[in-house]
């Protein structure tokens, strides 16, 4: 996710590092590289300019104050402060309300709507302790029932549909008496997208909305397109005026254009991003971790309450000490790979991970290449296992053989597992916290 986006800033703020501090001129260097990140990610140049100029303030602000602080990290917390506010400064939660709360679930064609009702069927049983019904109400693509059909089972979820009816609003009035006879609490209502907008198309979300006055209404985006699918979003809201966006299918994005843009240019929240294919690949969207993500830093904190779900807390305790203790070992890496597994869809959550991003690309994470990993791991004994510090060179050939990989990718595995451990226990003892804190209490003395 953002591969290009973040090797980019990455570049940007190699201009900084051996420099003594912030003058006029690196910052004027840093600003263009991070400025051609962001119009290279199909970020619009209006908003990359507005963006850089606001750290370029910032920075300029900064230079005589902050001495504690290197340059290269104060760089990072101001753009990382800025791209927090960009996308929107805090998670936005779903409106529920209303008996049933009603979520109209509207988009272009092929932008993953049906699929994305029912994740969020899926998340409001599974998070919410709701009991939602999936409203069928494509009427135009007849694979759309049978899909939400399909999905419906597979998470235990009913499904409202009425044969040969071509009413959609019909359908979706007649959906609310259902739930409310049958003790349905939510509904999520599946519409017809189309391959272009169109007036057909509006006409007919207007009166669905007007109709059933739902408490959400959700706008679907398709990431990968993305800043056609800003322009997209704006045009919708401008004639339906939705609730919030969905960013769907953004582990295939290298860019990162719509996630960064549509909240500035449309004005309403992202709620929601969907990654991955597996039914449970949904998440609140949260700026400040994709910030951390965007800039290569993991969302541990994201990466933690998924683990929570598969782990007990005993588990977590345990786990946790032992990062404290830069403890982590091989049988933890792959006690925690193993509850990925478990979790979704792998590459995104293993770059959750601080340090694990470029592994990723390294090894080209996936199914496959989740199992060379683990044979790696497999090959050493018990104690190599437990203590990482015993592998010489002598064992890492004996790995090697074992595993049927060369000792150029062992070590480049030990390397990147080393840098994991340190930056895991770095954040958790709060020493980047605390630059950050230190930066923060610089800002507030020139107040």
């Amino acid at each position: 996710m953002f591969e290009s986006l973040n090797d980019r800033l990455d570049s940007a703020f190699k201009v900084l590092r051996g420099e003594g501090k912030l003058t006029e001129i690196n910052i004027a260097q840093s600003i263009k590289e991070i400025r051609r990140a962001l119009v290279s990610a199909d970020v619009n140049y209006k908003i990359a300019k507005e963006f850089t100029d606001r750290i370029k303030d910032k920075a300029l602000g900064t230079q005589n104050i902050l001495k504690s602080v290197k340059p290269g990290e104060l760089m990072v917390k101001i753009v990382m402060d800025e791209l927090i506010q960009l996308m929107g400064g805090q998670a936005e939660e779903i409106n529920l309300s209303g008996d049933p709360g009603i979520i109209l679930v509207a988009g272009l064609q092929g932008s993953g709507k049906t699929t994305f009702s029912a994740k969020l069927a899926f998340y409001l049983k599974s998070k919410k302790k709701k009991n939602p019904l999936l409203v069928a109400c494509d009427v135009y693509r007849p694979a759309a029932i049978d899909q939400l059909e399909v999905l419906g089972s597979q998470i235990n979820v009913s499904v409202y549909k009425e044969e040969g009816n071509q009413d959609p609003v019909s359908i979706a009035s007649n959906a609310v008496v259902h739930a409310k006879q049958n003790g349905f609490d939510t509904l999520i209502v599946d519409t017809a997208g189309r391959l272009a907008i169109d007036e057909e198309m509006m006409a007919e979300i207007s009166n669905m909305k007007e109709a059933l006055t739902p408490s959400e209404t959700l706008f679907i985006v398709d990431s990968m397109t993305g800043q056609d699918a800003v322009n997209t979003a704006k045009a919708f809201n401008d004639v339906i005026d939705y609730d919030g966006v969905v960013l769907t299918k953004l582990d295939g994005d290298t860019r990162g254009g719509a996630a960064l843009s549509v909240k500035y240019t449309v004005g309403k929240p992202i709620k929601f991003v969907s990654t991955g294919e597996t039914i449970d690949t949904l998440d609140v969207f949260h700026p400040d971790r994709m910030a951390q993500r965007i800039l290569g830093m993991g969302d541990i904190v994201s990466f933690v309450e998924k683990a929570q779900e598969q782990f007990d807390e005993k588990e977590a305790k345990r786990l946790e000490k032992k990062i404290k203790k830069n403890k982590f070992d091989f049988n933890d890496f792959h006690s925690q790979l193993n509850q990925i597994r478990k979790m979704g869809d792998i590459k995104s959550l293993i770059n959750m991970i601080p340090g694990m991003g470029k592994m990723t690309r390294n090894l080209d994470i996936d199914d496959k290449a989740f199992n060379k990993v683990e044979a790696i791991i497999l090959s050493m004994t018990p104690d190599e296992r437990s203590d990482p510090e015993l592998l010489n060179m002598s064992r890492k050939k004996r790995i090697a053989a074992g595993c049927g990989h060369n000792i150029h990718e062992i070590n480049m595995f030990l390397k990147q597992f080393d840098q994991m451990r340190k930056m895991m226990h770095m954040m958790s003892k709060g020493k980047m916290k605390g630059a950050f804190d230190r930066m923060q209490g610089g800002r507030s003395m020139t107040r």
